[in-house]
Formats: structure tokens, sequence, C-alpha cells
């Protein structure tokens, strides 16, 4: 839940962003929200950034990153001259998903959520559409992309949380180090760090409680990459 003031501020770097490409000034800011200092508005990022709904570029000036909308976003910060922003809100279809609030224009895209993964999970967990989702298209880029949801904690120190939606990029080539969904022996789907240690293939988890597994080249098979994340807070 935001505060009014986070609302309106949320809802105002998205709009300069989808304008103009670049995040506004603090002064901007300030004066669109009508406050009397920066530090006003320095309190407000932190606390967008720590409801994980901004992101702040590194090594950049003036460089936010809006990484998600609130679901019920109704209007934009009282910018000069400018008439409030209202989004079309769409439903997210299947299993009681609330509503989700983004421009029906074409910056987000519709993407299937083709089940759960987790070690061991059975290969036709993905292999069947249970939902569709919008993801904003900045997360994605060019490619076909696709959702799972994550069951289990072998990923925890990655930042990966039992329940979260991870947006997969669909490859059949990966480098070492990045995460990705291996089909291991035709038969089950997880989704790890991948590392190539010479001819063999290891499966590295993100969670000290679990063990590597290694496997020669032909029993994994890459399926995609971690590209992003889209996690719900009740």
């Amino acid at each position: 839940m935001l505060t009014k003031k986070q609302h309106e501020l949320l809802m105002f770097i998205h709009e300069r962003i989808k304008e103009t490409g670049v995040s506004p000034s603090f002064d901007e800011m300030k004066e669109a929200l009508d406050l009397a200092s920066k530090s006003g508005i320095h309190r407000l990022i932190t606390a967008l950034e720590e409801r994980g709904f901004i992101r702040r570029l590194a090594h950049r000036a003036r460089a936010l990153e809006v990484v998600k909308l609130p679901e019920q976003a109704t209007t934009a910060a009282p910018a000069r001259g400018r008439a409030p922003f209202k989004p079309d809100v769409i439903e997210g279809g299947g299993h009681n998903r609330a509503p989700v609030a983004m421009n029906a224009a074409n910056d987000v895209r519709e993407l299937p959520l083709l089940g759960k993964i987790a070690a061991g999970t059975p290969i036709a967990a993905i292999q069947h559409e249970t939902d569709r989702l919008f993801v904003p298209e900045s997360m994605l880029g060019a490619g076909e992309h696709y959702l799972l949801e994550i069951e289990g904690d072998s990923m925890i120190e990655a930042g990966i949380l039992n329940g979260d939606v991870v947006v997969i990029k669909r490859i059949n080539q990966a480098n070492s180090g990045e995460i990705v969904v291996a089909l291991v022996e035709g038969e089950e789907a997880t989704l790890k760090r991948l590392r190539k240690k010479g001819q063999s293939i290891a499966l590295e988890p993100a969670n000290r409680l679990y063990e590597t597994r290694i496997f020669g080249p032909d029993q994994v098979e890459v399926q995609g990459k971690l590209v992003g994340l889209i996690r719900r807070y009740h």
C-alpha cells in the first residue's frame, strides 16, 4: 500500500520517463508534488525503492527506472498543464488474480504462464499454459518469452523466492553464470545458475542448504534464461 504522495511521485516519474525517456530531476519532482524541500523527495524515493516500485541505476545521474506500477494506479502527479494519467485496468486471467493496472498501449506484452518450476518438477509443468499476464516491454526486449511460478527455496540467495513469477527468454544456449531453465535428462525442469566446467555442466542453487549437481553435456538442455521477476505482496 502506497501513501498518496508515494503514489503521486511514482506516477509522475513513470509519465515523465514515458514522455522523454529521462527521469525527472529532484527539483521537478519537488515542484510537481508541491513539497517545500528535496529531502521529502529523497524520503519518497527511498520508500518506493524499498517497496520494489523503482530502481536507481548505478553510475548515472537522474537515473530512475520504474519496475512496476501499483495494482490500483489511477492518476499521475499533478504535473503542470497535463491531463491526469488514467491507465486501463487489465484483468490477469484465472486463479482469482488481482487486476493489474497498465497502459493499453504497446508498452506491455501478454505472456503465457506455463505452470510452476522447481527441482524435480515434471517437464509437463512447463508445457501447458495455466494463465496469461501482462509484462512491461522494458523487461523483455526482442525474442520469445514465457512465465513460470517459482516453487521452493533453492534460489533464495539470488533473490528468487517461493511464489515469485519469473520472466524467461526462450533460448537454447546460455553463458556460464546465467540463471536458466534447464531440462535434465528430458524429465525434470529446474531453475538454476548454469556453470560450464570443461565438458561438464553444473546446475548451481542459490541456497547453501542445497548441493550443486553435475551433469554431462548431453544430459542438460537449456530452455530459457531468466530476464526478469514479478513479485506480488499480499
